[in-house]
């Protein structure tokens, strides 16, 4: 199979997986849905890339809804780290290092943790199931140690607010603000209330950069870019920090103009944060 195909396969799986995501959430779907969606597909191999591509949100209707977290659906997302390993050594951030690399550790960690979680191996130090070479935070920095203070992890996942932090509040060009947004954006599956990291640390210090983005992103007609930045501000809402903006008309307009299974999940997401949809 050549390259192009196989992305073309990889990107088919994920929309089925976050489909099963977005149907669990409304409560039309089973709630083993990662491992039936291994077993059911015609190419397990994209199947599992398609975990590892959606990442953390399909587990959003374990986070905001009343699905449970099977023991099938932990051994999928094992599986689909041994057969997609993450880097062995952990990424430097931007601008230091390449972004793609730097962005695709942080949605590990989350993954990783929200099963974790899911699962109930917090209390003992494991990621369940634990991806080898999980990223690892190692800078002191000081965004880094506010991190920490909310409660973030201090081990398992790879440094941003170094450079995130760093580039919202100095913000002195219209580049800055752009490219950061864009980043939290790619950053989008972390916009969960499960999780707190110095990514969340990040967000949570710079609402303005945030809103700036996604409206910028909406003006553009980006409406994935939309979609993923305001998931960021849905969950600052719920956290009850004082927006620039009202979110809700914002996820409202993102949402008639559809975009596809994942375009969909993340409003979906959005709205439950925002309490626009019940459990």
């Amino acid at each position: 199979m050549s390259s192009d195909r196989s992305q073309t396969v990889y990107a088919a799986s994920a929309a089925d997986l976050a489909l099963c995501a977005l149907d669990a959430l409304r409560g039309v779907e089973g709630t083993a849905l990662v491992a039936a969606h291994v077993e059911r597909a015609d190419d397990p191999k994209a199947a599992l890339a398609a975990i590892r591509i959606v990442g953390a949100d399909a587990f959003a209707p374990h986070l905001l809804g009343d699905a449970v977290l099977h023991p099938e659906d932990a051994a999928a997302v094992s599986q689909s780290f041994a057969v997609f390993p993450p880097p062995v050594s952990t990424p430097g951030p931007p601008p230091s290092g390449p972004v793609e690399p730097w962005i695709a550790a942080w949605r590990d960690w989350a993954t990783a943790a929200l099963v974790a979680r899911l699962a109930g191996t917090e209390g003992d130090g494991l990621l369940a199931p634990q991806p080898s070479g999980a990223p690892v935070l190692t800078d002191h920095s000081e965004g880094a140690a506010r991190g920490a203070d909310t409660g973030g992890p201090d081990t398992s996942a790879p440094d941003v607010a170094a450079s995130a932090s760093a580039a919202a509040a100095s913000a002195t060009s219209d580049t800055d603000w752009q490219r950061w947004s864009v980043h939290m954006g790619q950053l989008s599956p972390l916009a969960v209330p499960a999780l707190d990291s110095p990514v969340h640390a990040a967000a949570r210090a710079a609402p303005l950069a945030l809103a700036h983005g996604a409206t910028r992103a909406v003006l553009r007609r980006d409406f994935p870019t939309a979609t993923h930045i305001t998931r960021w501000l849905a969950l600052l809402h719920a956290d009850g920090v004082r927006l620039p903006l009202d979110p809700v008309p914002l996820v409202e307009h993102l949402r008639l103009h559809g975009g596809g299974p994942r375009l969909a999940l993340d409003v979906a997401i959005a709205r439950r944060l925002l309490g626009m949809e019940s459990p």
